[in-house]
């Protein structure tokens, strides 16, 4: 029982942390919806997350299945065979699965969104205002669905590897989403309120973005990298939000 707790604790932090980047994408999609709209949005959005992940965990012999290969492309072993020596590797590359299409195909959405995205902030207000009114609530919460399947994906296979038990994963994901649920708004409403770390955020997008694409074509980031690299961005963002404040005042 003790391992367990353990296990479920562990499990739910790291689940927070795997989440930050799905609060984030959806708290700069909500933002061009009309001011009523944005707290359902943000619910819907992490209450699909939430039911994605359960969904996934409770087929899980079917999700560990996605990472068998699907196809093999020895036609192009000749060709990295120059950059790639090892023959594992190699292998590990050209194999690809559904897992890695899924990953692949996710990745190109959330780059080509987040650059999207950056592009009508550049614009100006005007063009982000009338984007704001021709967007329907309907296809926001269709995007969000669309990148929670790829979140959840990566969330569900790392709880397996953390956790035995499934009411121990599925304990943690509702914990999670719970705490995500509390801090959305404010972190929704941090972003809106600091243009400049609406931008930081919309690249911390594209990078994951990379990630995924990275992990889809077999080349492994090691996350702990990613999310220092993050973490330090916004520490440096937060000293220029001080230091701007602290010259307002002056």
């Amino acid at each position: 029982m003790v391992s367990s707790l353990v296990a479920l604790v562990a499990l739910t932090a790291m689940e927070i942390v795997l989440g930050i980047d799905n609060i984030v994408f959806i708290a700069i999609l909500t933002s061009r919806l009309p001011l009523a709209e944005q707290a359902s949005a943000r619910r819907i959005g992490l209450g699909l997350a939430m039911g994605t992940r359960i969904l996934l965990l409770l087929t899980l012999s079917w999700i560990l299945k996605l990472q068998d290969p699907l196809v093999y492309l020895g036609f192009m072993d000749g060709l990295l065979a120059n950059m790639v020596q090892e023959e594992e590797s190699r292998r590990q590359i050209l194999e690809v699965s559904v897992r890695d299409l899924i990953m692949l195909v996710g990745g190109l959405f959330l780059v080509a969104k987040s650059t999207l995205e950056i592009h009508h902030k550049i614009e100006g207000a005007g063009e982000e205002t009338a984007q704001r009114k021709a967007v329907s609530f309907a296809s926001i919460i269709t995007q969000i669905a669309i990148l929670d399947i790829v979140f959840s994906l990566d969330s569900v296979i790392t709880a397996v590897g953390m956790a035995k038990q499934i009411w121990v994963m599925v304990t943690a994901v509702v914990l999670a989403v719970g705490v995500m649920l509390i801090f959305a708004g404010k972190v929704s409403a941090f972003v809106e309120r600091h243009p400049t770390v609406k931008m930081l955020a919309l690249s911390f997008l594209i990078l994951i973005g990379v990630m995924l694409i990275a992990e889809g074509i077999g080349t492994h980031i090691e996350k702990g990298y990613i999310y220092f690299a993050m973490a330090f961005s916004l520490g440096v963002e937060f000293l220029n939000i001080v230091v701007r404040g602290r010259g307002v005042r002056a």
